[in-house]
């Protein structure tokens, strides 16, 4: 988020629990008039629209000249064509979406720090490319993005729109991976990683969320439909012809491959723990999206999740 909240957040924490009144059906300038969502459950994030700016005009670096990035730094990473590049959190979590293309894919990279949340979109609809911007609004506690082209909300776990002229249309969730920065280095040394010149000043040597990451505590207001795990607990979110299954990482096998059924799909998946990576295929090999996502975040959006045992 902006400059200014990251050194005061403490008092961000109580700027945090002052939700924005709506004006009508109106908030931030966004309208609601027709959002599938309750208005009273969109609160302010705090800063507003654009206050987090998105990166859209992404600049990369060959992988054997990055110098800013520390092995354990996490990335989500996405590939087409043979061209691979990866997103370090260390940048997306002071612009949370990145607008590119990749081998001619418009993609949108998106990232809430609070959901623990990083999903790769494609960003066209029908013979329109959308451009992605941070709304400054929160749904579940989750990043609402816009699109500048008409203003619609758009919601990332719930991967659709939710007010304007994009109302419930869905986004398509594209597979990526997401792992540390010494692994896709050694996987991907042709690859290139998305760097520092942003075109905006922050200090991305700092990790501004680490004590939220390490507290058992939740920031804003959200659905809380099931209460076998804790909130903040770890879980790789699966979602396939509408059924969603939550995978708790702690507990999964590491570095091996285990079968699993979502309905009636067959699945195969594993966690590599040295490389914090989730995948997921079908039986032939095709990869599935997956999420990591923070347990409170993925039961708000998908309250009939299954939870892997």
């Amino acid at each position: 988020m902006s400059n200014y909240i990251f050194r005061t957040f403490p008092g961000f924490l109580l700027l945090l629990s002052i939700a924005i009144p709506a004006h009508g059906q109106t908030k931030l300038g966004f309208d609601l008039s027709n959002a599938s969502i309750p208005v009273d459950a969109i609160h302010s994030g705090g800063p507003p629209p654009d206050g987090i700016p998105s990166i859209d005009e992404p600049k990369f670096t060959p992988v054997a000249k990055v110098d800013y990035l520390e092995p354990e730094d996490t990335v989500i990473a996405f590939e087409k064509d043979g061209i691979a590049r990866a997103y370090p959190f260390r940048v997306l979590i002071w612009h949370e979406i990145v607008n590119d293309s990749v081998a001619g894919q418009p993609i949108a990279v998106v990232y809430c720090p609070l959901c623990g949340t990083a999903m790769v979109f494609d960003r066209r609809y029908g013979h329109q490319t959308l451009t992605f911007g941070v709304s400054g609004l929160l749904y579940n506690s989750d990043v609402l993005m816009f699109d500048r082209q008409t203003k619609s909300l758009w919601s990332q776990l719930g991967m659709k729109s939710v007010s304007g002229k994009f109302v419930d249309t869905e986004l398509e969730w594209l597979p990526s991976e997401q792992t540390t920065w010494a692994a896709w280095k050694a996987k991907n040394p042709e690859g290139k990683v998305l760097n520092l010149d942003t075109g905006h000043r922050r200090d991305y040597r700092n990790l501004p969320y680490q004590g939220y990451f390490t507290s058992p505590r939740t920031m804003f207001p959200y659905e809380q439909n099931r209460d076998e795990l804790e909130p903040k607990t770890w879980v790789a979110g699966i979602r396939v012809n509408g059924v969603a299954k939550a995978y708790p990482i702690e507990s999964m096998p590491g570095n091996k491959w285990i079968a699993d059924r979502l309905g009636e799909t067959d699945i195969r998946l594993r966690y590599s723990k040295d490389n914090q990576r989730f995948e997921a295929q079908t039986p032939q090999g095709n990869p599935i999206p997956v999420v990591h996502a923070f347990w409170f975040a993925w039961q708000a959006f998908y309250p009939e999740t299954e939870i892997h045992q």
